[in-house]
């Protein structure tokens, strides 16, 4: 596994590295956002580790600059900002896990192993169909009966997981953690507030929109 740590902190940067390469994991590491920015385009790399709170250019903002160019790498994003409002903004933000420190270096090696077997996984199932929806992984584009759906990335996640779980009941609680990567509820509406620009988006020059709330239960992808 071959990482880019984005860290301004030498001490910080030194310390993963040591843990990372115990595990035989490659680590290139960059001080600033623009300097990682600049190494994203490696083929090469499998997963962006990358601090919140960096000079300049903050972690957040480097992470939507990547996603608006459509790179769909893998972030890790590491951050002194643990409350669940944070992990939610980052999550909802483009970062694709979200590790608050200190942390236990286990940890850190399991979160970026998961990542990892993620995105090996979609690589070897780069297209969903599901009726007349159609979600290419690796491009991270929807469309629906050929109309392009310009989903945000947690929009994209979302429809992603109902996709996979199509004619299932998907749970609130399913969602926090599969989607927001969220072992507890963070009493926010961040769920419904997604959802309802999902089924927008899918609903938009069709009139049946096939993403139904089941009273009570959840949620559920029918067939279009």
């Amino acid at each position: 596994m071959n990482i880019l740590l984005i860290e301004d902190d030498a001490l910080t940067a030194a310390a993963i590295t040591a843990i990372l390469a115990a595990e035989d994991i490659a680590v290139e590491w960059a001080t600033t956002a623009e300097a990682g920015l600049a190494r994203t385009g490696d083929n090469a790399l499998d997963v962006i580790v990358m601090d919140w709170m960096l000079p300049g250019m903050s972690g957040l903002d480097a992470v939507a600059r990547l996603r608006s160019a459509g790179i769909e790498k893998p972030v890790l994003m590491l951050s002194a900002l643990g409350r669940a409002e944070h992990r939610v903004e980052g999550l909802d933000g483009g970062v694709d896990d979200y590790l608050a420190k200190p942390f236990e270096p286990a940890e850190l090696v399991a979160r970026l192993r998961a990542l990892y077997r993620r995105t090996t996984v979609q690589a070897r199932q780069p297209v969903l169909i599901h009726g007349d929806i159609e979600l290419h992984v690796r491009a991270r584009t929807a469309h629906r009966a050929g109309k392009h759906l310009g989903l945000s990335p947690k929009e994209f996640e979302l429809l992603k997981y109902l996709m996979e779980n199509a004619g299932e009941i998907v749970t609130r609680e399913m969602l926090l953690r599969n989607v927001w990567k969220l072992n507890f509820d963070p009493q926010t509406n961040v769920i419904d507030v997604n959802l309802v620009r999902l089924r927008r988006k899918l609903e938009d020059g069709f009139g049946y929109c096939c993403l139904e709330t089941v009273r009570g239960r959840g949620y559920r992808l029918t067939a279009p």
